[in-house]
C-alpha cells in the first residue's frame, strides 16, 4: 500500500505529463492542491469509486469550484479507482471525457457538476448538504475554492447562506496561495482578513498553515470533520504554494496556465519519484 506522500508524488507526475501532452492546462494550482486531493480521496472521504452514483446517497460528496485545476482532480479520481488511469492520456484532446474544465455530459465517474465558471461551486455544495439533511443522510459535503475566486460576489452570498441554512455538514476549503491569473491576490483585489470575515459570517474557521505538508493537511481535515454537525459550517483556509513540488514552478502565478516544454517536463519529473507507475 503506497503512502499518501508516494501517491501525491505520482499525482504530481500525472499533472505535469497531462498538461505537457495537451500543451495547455493549469499546472500551478493543481500542484499546490495535490496534497489536499490526496488526503481527501485516499484517507478522509467516505466514497465508493467502484459504483459511482450521481446522487451520492450514503457517501461523502466533493465539489470542485475552481474547475481549472482539473488535472489534479482527474488524477485523484483515476488513481482512486473511478476510471482507468490510462484515460489520463486523453486530457484536453478532442472527444475526451477529460475536458479542460470538468463537465457532466461526458458522464465521467466522479464528476457531479460542471465547474470552472468561478464562484458557483460553494452554492451547489450547500444545496447538496441541505439535501443530505432532508434525506437524513449523515454524510459530509466537501468543496474546494480558490482565493482569487473569492473576488466573485456569488461566493459571499453562499458564505452568508450556509450558516443561515444551518448547513453544518459542509467542509469548505479555500486554496489560499495568494496568486491568481494576473498576479498576487493582494494586488488584483485585496481580500482583507479572510479568517475574520468567515468568522463574522458565522463559520467555524480553521487555518492550515502548511497546506503542502501531508500530515498537516490530514490533521486539519480530521479536525474539520470533528467540528461538523455542531451548528456551523466549517471552512479551512489552506495556505499552499502554487506549483508546489517543482522548484522552478513554485510560488509564482506565472505557471497558473502555462504548459511545460520538453526540457521543463524532464526537469519536473526528475524531482518527482514515480511511485504508482505512469499511465
Amino acid at each position: 500500500m503506497p503512502t499518501l506522500q508516494e501517491t501525491a508524488s505520482q499525482i504530481r507526475r500525472d499533472i505535469v505529463r497531462m498538461v505537457h501532452g495537451a500543451q495547455s492546462g493549469h499546472p500551478g494550482g493543481s500542484l499546490g492542491c495535490t496534497d489536499y486531493f490526496t488526503a481527501l480521496y485516499f484517507k478522509i472521504m467516505n466514497h465508493n469509486p467502484s459504483d459511482f452514483q450521481m446522487d451520492g446517497k450514503g457517501e461523502d460528496l466533493f465539489f470542485l469550484s475552481n474547475g481549472h485545476i482539473s488535472p489534479v482532480f482527474y488524477s485523484a479520481l483515476a488513481r482512486s479507482g473511478y476510471f482507468n488511469v490510462a484515460e489520463l492520456s486523453t486530457f484536453r484532446k478532442l472527444d475526451s471525457r477529460l475536458q479542460g474544465h470538468p463537465t457532466t455530459h461526458e458522464h465521467l465517474p466522479g464528476i457531479r457538476i460542471a465547474s470552472g465558471s468561478l464562484g458557483q461551486g460553494l452554492s451547489v455544495a450547500i444545496g447538496a448538504a441541505l439535501a443530505k439533511k432532508y434525506n437524513n443522510d449523515n454524510s459530509l459535503v466537501y468543496c474546494l475554492m480558490g482565493d482569487g475566486e473569492l473576488d466573485e460576489g456569488q461566493c459571499w452570498e453562499a458564505i452568508l447562506s450556509a450558516p443561515h441554512q444551518n448547513a453544518d455538514n459542509i467542509i469548505a476549503t479555500v486554496d489560499w496561495n495568494g496568486q491568481q491569473i494576473d498576479g498576487s491576490t493582494d494586488k488584483v483585489l485585496y481580500l482583507g482578513n479572510l479568517e475574520e470575515k468567515f468568522k463574522v459570517f458565522g463559520w467555524e474557521t480553521l487555518i492550515l498553515e502548511k497546506g503542502n505538508d501531508m500530515d498537516e493537511v490530514v490533521a486539519s481535515l480530521e479536525k474539520a470533520k470533528s467540528l461538523s454537525g455542531k451548528g456551523k459550517p466549517v471552512v479551512i483556509l489552506m495556505k499552499t504554494a502554487m506549483g508546489a513540488g517543482i522548484d522552478f514552478m513554485e510560488g509564482t502565478h506565472e505557471w497558473h496556465g502555462i504548459a511545460p516544454n520538453d526540457d521543463q517536463l524532464a526537469k519536473a519529473l526528475a524531482q518527482l519519484p514515480e511511485t504508482l507507475g505512469d499511465y
